[in-house]
């Protein structure tokens, strides 16, 4: 159990080193006030409380943030958990310290949840509290490394879900803010817990070659020390094993063991400007090998999250790899703890580079008419990607995520010149809107005042959140027509993909709940959504499907009950063949259509062929759906079922299901526990992930049909059904 006294005494030892003249009195004022509001709760490993605060301050002060952002950390739990009211702590220790700790526990409320839709929100509420006060963020930031450090304490599932939502969310985030240090904790301590195996392995490994691998760098340290001695470059040299997520992702992109594994390690070079940085790059150049095409200027043109450094990778003596890193002191220290390091307050909390905050104000804005699990998605990219660097003809920087095109780019300059585009210069030769860009390119856009605007397609062709959500917001404002028609054609061509009649979304009771579940008032709306890239139809159907298929089962299941199967006692059953009595003609060949394999209990109807007497087919199939045009009319038959009980008929249904194995066994287990007779059960990958089975089989009746789909739908993967169609 961790001890009150250790961790205070920490946490002073921090404030005095990074906090200059810090007036301790009121340190300890606030540590009196929090240890007293929250003296009756625990830790779950049975410590006081009181812990967390003071671990959560101690990191503050780490980061180098100032006494109202130390006060904050003290307090940040006690309105939440206490009886302490925002007054109360305006009073004792300042409005501002007030308005940190409001600011956090708005977050701490503000769950993450499993839903895209909720999850964006928060994150908003995380964007928002960031541009009026980066603290609160930083504060927030400090409270989750210190929960992650003792993450032992809690339950498997709370792990999991606890380090899932800090690889989706804090990393990145720390990563924008720049601070790396605490972005490479939280990934370690992540994968310990959400791959196990995995993470024991290469730590395991690590151990093994401890000796040979601190050999390796004590030798390299020693060879760049004495040669930058030699030329009287003033330095810190040191080597480090790269961290334990940063070998885990290479192992998994590159699909290596450990062993295979060979740039492990980075070597960091201090010095005291900036001229020396480039001095120390050729003295290292000198020194080893270097590997083309792994050389990064970063100090000339810095990351979004301000990342200066000079980047190269040499081969050493031995042959193996290693990664320089040359950075002046100051560089080191916002490597470290990014903004953090350089956010200086003024009296009353003013103080930044609005620029340093320009991307918050970006992501706010790419949440209007986006889809909320395209803008998480997105985000991920804008926040962890690696960037590229381009130039404007007049040589200003503009940064994009890896792998941009001009479109990108001529909505970084002004959503006017992404509108009116209608081609691009790169390096001066004219090049397609879908040219990946390089660091270092010279970008010019060609527009025009006649431009009709941008086209659907450059949706699927940016890379960037920003340029997706500019070329979303004028088709919406200038296309709603055109909208609404093209995302109702997309929506009926989808549903009619996947089996679901159209009628069910102007059903009075089912329509209404189904734009419930799809967030709108109404299908015009949902429509137009679509049409400007808002939402599309896959997602669309895919979040009503299985609504849509427990209405018709339900609706089915009332029929039936409504309206049994029954014979006309006038009609003798002489009349019937097959099972089926077709009106005003006797002793007539019939078969049963394949396209819709009706069964009793389906509504049917019979459709005259030529020269193979009356097809029967179900009332809803789509061969039917034009029996009431004039020149078909006349060859569409009245038929209905004799009470035949007994007679087995052919059916098929479709299933589409998750990719996985053992599915395939599941759906011939369920079948064979139902004491179906299965006739074919075949299936098919398609290319997003997804499965369909086709399984005929026989039954006596649309209720045992029902019965067994309801099984189907049962299996684990399965995510809807149809009745097959050829």
């Amino acid at each position: 159990m961790e001890s009150f006294s250790e961790h205070y005494e920490s946490m002073c030892a921090a404030v005095q080193k990074h906090l200059i003249g810090i007036d301790m009195a009121l340190i300890e004022q606030a540590v009196a006030y929090a240890s007293d509001k929250h003296k009756d709760q625990k830790r779950k490993d049975g410590s006081p409380y009181i812990i967390h605060p003071l671990a959560v301050a101690e990191i503050v002060a780490e980061m180098g943030l100032d006494m109202d952002a130390v006060l904050g950390a003290l307090l940040h739990d006690c309105i939440e958990d206490t009886d302490a009211s925002h007054d109360d702590i305006a009073k004792r220790f300042g409005s501002t310290v007030a308005e940190l700790v409001e600011g956090v526990t708005k977050l701490t409320r503000a769950n993450f949840s499993s839903t895209e839709q909720a999850q964006m929100e928060n994150l908003r509420k995380m964007f928002m509290a960031m541009s009026k006060d980066i603290r609160v963020v930083l504060i927030k930031i400090a409270d989750r490394l210190h929960n992650m450090r003792t993450m032992q304490y809690q339950s498997p599932a709370k792990q999991v879900s606890k380090c899932r939502e800090t690889m989706d969310i804090y990393a990145p985030l720390a990563h924008r803010l720049g601070m790396q240090k605490i972005k490479w904790e939280l990934e370690d301590i992540s994968l310990r817990y959400l791959d196990p195996e995995a993470y024991a392995q290469i730590m395991a490994y690590l151990k093994a070659h401890e000796e040979q691998d601190e050999a390796f760098m004590n030798a390299i340290q020693e060879r760049v020390t004495t040669r930058l001695q030699k030329v009287g470059i003033s330095n810190k040299t040191y080597g480090r094993i790269k961290h334990v997520y940063s070998i885990y992702r290479k192992m998994v992109t590159q699909n290596k063991s450990l062993s295979e594994l060979y740039d492990l390690y980075a070597f960091r070079v201090l010095v005291d400007n900036i001229p020396n940085c480039y001095n120390v790059l050729g003295h290292i150049h000198d020194l080893f090998n270097l590997v083309p095409g792994r050389f990064k200027d970063y100090i000339s043109t810095p990351k979004p999250n301000m990342y200066q450094s000079l980047h190269t990778t040499v081969i050493g003596t031995q042959g193996i790899p290693f990664e320089v890193q040359i950075r002046t002191w100051e560089m080191h220290e916002t490597a470290e703890y990014g903004i953090a390091a350089h956010w200086k307050y003024k009296q009353g909390g003013e103080g930044s580079n609005e620029k340093d905050f320009e991307w918050v104000r970006r992501l706010l804005e790419s949440q209007q008419d986006t889809d909320a699990e395209d803008y998480v998605n997105s985000l991920k990219i804008d926040m962890f990607d690696d960037e590229v660097f381009v130039f404007t003809p007049k040589g200003k920087i503009v940064s994009l995520p890896a792998g941009s095109t001009p479109i990108d780019f001529a909505y970084a300059i002004h959503s006017g010149v992404g509108n009116t585009m209608v081609g691009a210069k790169v390096m001066g030769r004219i090049t397609t809107i879908d040219t990946p860009l390089q660091n270092g390119d010279i970008v010019e856009i060609i527009t025009s005042k006649s431009a009709k605007g941008p086209s659907r397609d450059w949706l699927n062709i940016c890379k960037s959140n920003q340029a997706r959500t500019k070329i979303k917001q004028w088709f919406k404002k200038e296309k709603r027509e055109e909208n609404v028609a093209h995302g109702r054609s997309s929506f009926e061509a989808e549903m009619r993909r996947v089996g679901l009649p159209l009628s069910i979304t102007i059903d009075p009771e089912v329509g209404p709940q189904l734009l419930k579940k799809l967030s709108f008032d109404n299908w015009e709306d949902m429509y137009a959504a679509i049409g400007y890239g808002g939402l599309t139809a896959l997602k669309a159907v895919g979040r009503i499907r299985d609504d849509i298929n427990r209405a018709i089962k339900v609706q089915t299941n009332e029929k039936v009950l409504a309206n049994p199967v029954k014979t006309d006692p006038s009609k003798k059953n002489r009349h019937a063949v097959g099972g089926v009595i077709v009106e005003d003609m006797d002793s007539i060949m019939i078969k049963f259509a394949k396209c819709c394999t009706p069964v009793p209990g389906d509504d049917i109807i019979g459709f005259i062929t030529k020269g193979f007497g009356v097809s029967i087919h179900r009332c809803d199939c789509p061969n039917a759906a034009h029996r009431d045009e004039p020149i078909q009319a006349a060859r569409w038959v009245r038929v209905h079922w004799a009470n035949q009980a007994d007679q087995p008929f052919d059916t098929t249904l479709e299933l589409e299901c998750r990719t996985r194995d053992g599915l395939l066994l599941d759906v011939a287990t369920t079948m064979t526990a139902a004491r179906v007779r299965l006739k074919e059960l075949n299936g098919k990958d398609l290319p997003d992930g997804k499965s369909v089975f086709t399984v005929r089989f026989e039954v006596k009746n649309v209720q045992e049909l029902e019965s067994i789909r309801g099984k189907l739908l049962n299996i684990r993967d399965v995510l809807s059904s149809r009745r097959g169609q050829n």
